[in-house]
């Protein structure tokens, strides 16, 4: 970026409070001009921060009178102080208890439990968790081993069955062993389900449509699901009456 006079700008909001508590740029020494953080900084508050050297956020400001603003700072939602006190309660909490360590503890156990699930089921070369510890996702895969929403939901579906949901595999300051070991007993669990999809395929399993991805270009075949009851699929009612009680592995910091 130097050599052809562009600034280097990192993208912080995923790493931001999760790959290191100064950020993905402490942890491979990068020294950007310009990083944007998202609600990770309020432990999932909506507030964001655009952070960078000084030479560059004062541009924005009004001390200069020699040079054009090459942007605004406004007040227009300076009243939704709730989210600042949230970050400054959170940023004082980053830096008196070890969270990060937390973090990549408690991933790295989630990690290899699920590891393990996935090979006493066979399905290890279908059912992949990717990803750094503090910061996990998983990857459904058909018997062709291709990437596969149908079993992706089937997975979710089966999960949920079991008192977890799992759109990912981020962990939280919050999740401590029990939760752990709860979600990946419903790994377990729901691996058990996707080795015999593999077998038959999802149709006689999953209980409606597959979902669809979030980055599409068309939204054909959405819409609401119709929950069936078959003689395949008894229990395909239960999933639709399940409570909003249930543990939430979720992406809060």
């Amino acid at each position: 970026c130097r050599e052809k006079g562009a600034l280097l700008i990192l993208d912080e909001m995923i790493t931001g409070f999760r790959w290191h508590a100064a950020g993905a740029q402490k942890l491979y020494g990068i020294e950007p001009d310009l990083s944007t953080f998202g609600k990770a900084l309020g432990n999932g508050f909506s507030v964001s921060a655009l952070a960078g050297k000084r030479e560059y956020m004062r541009l924005g400001g009004l001390e200069h009178t020699d040079r054009p603003r090459v942007f605004l700072l406004s007040t227009t939602h300076g009243a939704e102080t709730h989210a600042l006190a949230a970050a400054i309660a959170t940023m004082r909490t980053y830096q008196n208890e070890s969270v990060i360590e937390h973090l990549h503890r408690q991933g790295t156990k989630l990690r290899k439990g699920i590891a393990e699930a996935a090979r006493r089921h066979g399905v290890d070369g279908h059912f992949k968790v990717v990803g750094r510890s503090c910061c996990l996702a998983y990857a459904t895969l058909d018997p062709n081993g291709k990437a596969s929403q149908a079993y992706r939901s089937l997975f979710l579906q089966e999960t949920i069955r079991r008192g977890v949901l799992i759109p990912s595999l981020v962990v939280s300051y919050t999740h401590d062993d029990a939760a752990v070991m709860k979600t990946i007993e419903a790994v377990d669990g729901a691996l058990a389900v996707y080795a015999q999809a593999l077998e038959s395929g999802t149709s006689r399993f999953l209980v409606g449509r597959p979902t669809q991805v979030v980055f599409r270009r068309f939204n054909n075949g959405d819409g609401r699901a119709e929950i069936m009851t078959t003689p395949e699929n008894p229990q395909a009612a239960n999933i639709a009456t399940m409570g909003q009680s249930e543990t939430q592995l979720a992406a809060t910091s």
